[in-house]
């Protein structure tokens, strides 16, 4: 048995739990929360509940105040398989707003259900558990994000890193895959994609036709790292534009699927306004895509967006866990220049452009030069690229390696 990985997000957690009554913990299926809450030594006194347990589940649908009885801190996972538990636990917490009472988890966004959202309001805060990020597989914790200090300071440390190996994006993050416990990974997500449409999405939602459900999530990975176009989504997938939007609501739910919005911090009138689309694992978004290989010989057409993908997880973990304050955007003036991320932290921003290569050409530096020229607020743009070396290009532009940028 592999040995219990840490978590970048406990420490977040944890103090969360020190201040409010209720805490919720979301993520995918098999991101590792189930793992998480019982291994880690901070959680470990609380008393543990899982509704993936059929008596404790018909407890909870049939006597709810006993099943959460009691003083001691009671975690509760996959919580919104009981509706009726939720209701419970707003009344005991308006009764009793002692803090750290409630660890809820789930693989649902409760944010994105509507009655959950409404019962847990002004009650709870939710972090959600990302697929492991690149810190996290490799023990690098006790540091400081790179991506923190530099924001901070501008300052790069002297040497060279190791380039990405493509094998470590064809993996993703999920913990069987990403921790190498698997001699076919190809099965366990084929074993999960079925998992997902047979039990999670019938939680969710009832769908009528599960082939054309899983034809728009496979057409989805393959749009991974572009802007959203629910119409010609809709009809590539041949369904209806509200069937299409609705099915994407389930992916996003379940958070196969996450949506960045566009940076609209200045007054460019021909911004872009949709929201880019990302699968929420390179891993996953391959296997759904029927990518095999990502080596640079290979020539697969979407090995840059699949690159791509893999940065997001991890600015989306790492920001989650160690800079909350900071906010996820893309940049796209429409026909003109584009940026695939842009951080902003109070005022100002930070634009990144990855590229899968090890080299690159002035062109692939025109979106980050838009982008500082019209944005008076951002203190850096970044080429992070799949090489070994840091260069400072320019005033406020840099390239730097993608494996320093994630570190």
């Amino acid at each position: 048995m592999t040995p219990y990985r840490p978590r970048e997000l406990t420490r977040v957690v944890a103090d969360a739990l020190a201040d409010m009554p209720v805490v919720v913990l979301t993520g995918m299926r098999q991101v590792g929360k189930t793992t998480l809450l019982r291994e880690e030594g901070l959680f470990k006194d609380r008393r543990y509940v899982t509704l993936d347990d059929f008596p404790q589940l018909e407890a909870a649908r049939g006597n709810p105040e006993a099943l959460l009885g009691g003083d001691a801190p009671i975690t509760v996972d996959e919580a919104q398989r009981s509706p009726e538990l939720l209701t419970v636990i707003k009344r005991m917490v308006d009764r009793d707003r002692r803090p750290g009472r409630f660890l809820l988890s789930g693989s649902a966004n409760f944010l994105l259900l509507k009655n959950v959202a409404e019962t847990l309001a002004g009650r709870a805060v939710h972090f959600t558990l990302h697929p492991f990020n690149k810190r996290e597989i490799g023990g690098g914790l006790p540091s400081e994000p790179f991506l923190v200090r530099f924001f901070r300071s501008l300052d790069v440390p002297p040497g060279s890193v190791r380039p990405l190996d493509s094998q470590e994006v064809l993996s993703g993050g999920m913990p069987p895959v990403c921790l190498a416990r698997l001699r076919n990974p190809g099965l366990w997500f084929k074993g999960y994609e079925q998992t997902y449409i047979d039990r999670d999405l019938r939680q969710l939602s009832q769908v009528a036709d599960l082939l054309a459900f899983r034809h728009l999530m496979q057409l989805a990975a393959l749009r991974s790292g572009h802007l959203l176009k629910i119409s010609e989504l809709a009809r590539d997938a041949k369904l209806t534009v509200a069937t299409a939007s609705r099915y994407l609501g389930l992916l996003e739910a379940s958070f196969v699927i996450r949506r960045i919005a566009p940076y609209l911090g200045n007054r460019s009138a021909r911004l872009i306004k949709s929201p880019k689309i990302y699968v929420s694992d390179s891993g996953l978004a391959c296997h759904f895509a029927g990518i095999d290989s990502l080596d640079a010989a290979a020539n697969e057409p979407l090995r840059g967006a699949v690159f791509e993908t893999y940065a997001a997880q991890n600015l989306a973990s790492i920001l989650e866990a160690r800079w909350p304050k900071a906010r996820l955007f893309f940049w796209n003036v429409q026909g003109r220049h584009e940026v695939d991320f842009v951080i902003e932290s109070g005022r100002q921003t930070m634009a990144i452009e990855v590229k899968a290569a090890s080299r690159w050409s002035q062109s692939d530096l025109s979106g980050l030069r838009a982008f500082l020229a019209s944005t008076s607020n951002c203190r850096a743009g970044i080429l992070a690229y799949n090489g070994t070396q840091p260069v400072r290009l320019e005033k406020r532009l840099w390239a730097i390696p993608l494996g320093l940028l994630l570190s």
